[in-house]
């Protein structure tokens, strides 16, 4: 994250929701004592999940929930990224285009004529796509949903002027550290946990599931050598590894490319 120049006095943050089902926003609701604390150092100015009242720019911080899919959604993020000095994307469907993302692979005509009784009156875009898509990020922080200590150490470094302490290894390690056996070793369940970048605190295979990369990748994934394990030792097949590696995170690189390569061989 680049740091920014000073804040203002009381630094005023604004939140904003484009596509996405407000997980994320909720995850600074459930902050609860710390966002008292929170709301002491800051102006909400735009929080319309929290507030009626909505104050005008300019902002010193801006939270951007949910992904690019309307022609409306572009043209108010470009005015939300004139408006905030610093402009940090929250959650998978922000940092990755998140579940609606999986209609990039689809027609989208055919969607909307399944769909709505009146298609025509729908205004999509071609692809759904994260912030960075169109406009500058100054940080992302990923999650579906988005770590909510992770966001207030986010929001911590921005008042204090400094760069945020966050993980970037596999949850492999959260799960070491937490003493929670393997379960693609102990179960033989295949799990995301070796490519995907921690955060989550391992829920998933504290319940003795495999993790599902909500996350996103890890910093260096080895898809290609888990994607081998997967087919020759739990015979995984590669339209199985297409859906592993399309769902929260599938449009984010290098999930997007390995899942385009495992349907290119699979196409007749």
């Amino acid at each position: 994250m680049n740091i920014p120049g000073p804040l203002s006095q009381k630094p005023r943050l604004a939140v904003y929701k484009f596509s996405s089902c407000d997980g994320c926003q909720l995850q600074i609701l459930e902050l609860e004592d710390e966002l008292l604390e929170l709301a002491g150092e800051i102006e909400i100015a735009y929080f319309l999940e929290a507030r009626r009242q909505a104050l005008p720019g300019p902002y010193d911080i801006g939270l951007v929930e949910g992904s690019i899919s309307t022609p409306a959604e572009e043209r108010l993020i470009r005015q939300a990224r004139k408006d905030c000095k610093v402009l940090v994307s929250i959650g998978a469907c922000a940092t990755a285009g998140g579940i609606q993302a999986l209609r990039n692979w689809a027609d989208i005509d055919e969607y909307k004529k399944r769909i709505y009784p009146r298609p025509e009156w729908v205004a999509t875009l071609d692809v759904a796509s994260p912030i960075a898509g169109y406009v500058y990020i100054d940080f992302e922080l990923r999650g579906c949903p988005v770590n909510k200590r992770q966001l207030v150490e986010v929001l911590s470094a921005l008042l204090a002027q400094r760069r945020p302490h966050l993980p970037t290894y596999s949850l492999c390690i959260e799960c070491k550290r937490a003493g929670i056996p393997c379960v693609m070793v102990a179960r033989k369940t295949p799990c995301l946990g070796p490519i995907t970048q921690a955060g989550c605190g391992a829920l998933c295979p504290k319940f003795n599931r495999g993790c599902y990369g909500c996350f996103g990748p890890a910093e260096t994934p080895n898809i290609g050598a888990l994607g081998r394990f997967f087919q020759e030792e739990r015979n995984v097949s590669r339209p199985a590894m297409v859906r592993m590696l399309r769902s929260f995170n599938g449009y984010l690189e290098p999930f997007k490319t390995s899942s385009d390569d495992y349907e290119q061989c699979i196409q007749p």
